[in-house]
């Protein structure tokens, strides 16, 4: 996907995102953030938004960390920090540099594509806390989201992090190969107890060299992928759609 679509997903989703919060009391438990409340997911999203800005803005982690937004309501707390967040995207080209925790993409690019991901998720925190129908995320954000947490959150996080993920290891189906399909896009996960390998691939291709296929609509995929649900369909052995999705979770918690 290219900024300027990121872009215009984002407004989308935040908007969608500040009506469910809305919405819900601040003390709803959401449901797929085991412990937060309506308030808590605020003010995550409320110092995510803050981080990446202040961090393009300094070009360089901010601390002291977090700010006290203890004097701010905070609805308008959040409000803000959006608007600080896309003014410091509007003051920027995709390509122009920006600090990032991804060492092979350090720029702007990448935290419009981070914060885009980020909002689609929570809003369906939101969504789920404030009791309303979930809102499909439109077919391209969804793979997307999907190719994210795949390749940037797992795959790049066990390279970096092992030992983030030593109580998987065990349970590891030697030499599984899963494919994760949804439409004519699907990705082929090969993971060991010492790298996670993710193949982009067509879906035939995919399915016909997978053992397991895990597979569903954009949306649907999606949350499964980011753990908020998702109705999937699983072929082959579950245990390796099981291991997968444990693996996913221990790079998204």
């Amino acid at each position: 996907m290219d900024a300027t679509r990121l872009m215009a997903c984002l407004a989308e989703e935040y908007a969608l995102l500040r009506a469910a919060v809305r919405a819900a009391p601040d003390a709803a438990p959401v449901p797929s953030c085991p412990g937060w409340t309506t308030a808590d997911l605020v003010a995550h999203v409320t110092e995510v938004y803050l981080h990446k800005a202040e961090t393009m803005l300094r070009g360089e982690w901010p601390e002291p960390w977090p700010p006290d937004l203890s004097g701010e309501e905070p609805l308008a707390a959040l409000e803000r920090s959006y608007a600080e967040l896309v003014a410091e995207f509007a003051a920027r080209t995709p390509d122009e540099h920006a600090l990032t925790w991804y060492e092979p993409d350090q720029s702007v690019g990448f935290w419009i594509r981070r914060m885009a991901q980020e909002t689609v998720i929570h809003r369906v925190d939101a969504e789920l806390a404030a009791g309303l129908p979930v809102t499909p995320a439109a077919g391209d954000l969804a793979l997307d989201g999907v190719d994210e947490g795949l390749k940037v959150m797992l795959a790049y996080d066990f390279a970096r992090y092992p030992e983030d993920f030593a109580e998987a290891v065990p349970d590891d189906p030697k030499g599984a190969v899963i494919a994760v399909v949804g439409g004519e896009r699907a990705w082929l996960v090969r993971p060991s107890p010492t790298e996670v390998v993710v193949e982009d691939e067509t879906a035939d291709r995919a399915v016909e060299q997978a053992e397991t296929v895990v597979s569903g609509s954009p949306d649907e995929l999606l949350r499964w992928v980011w753990g908020r649900g998702g109705e999937v369909s699983v072929t082959g052995d579950p245990g390796h759609a099981a291991y997968l999705r444990k693996l996913v979770s221990l790079a998204t918690q």
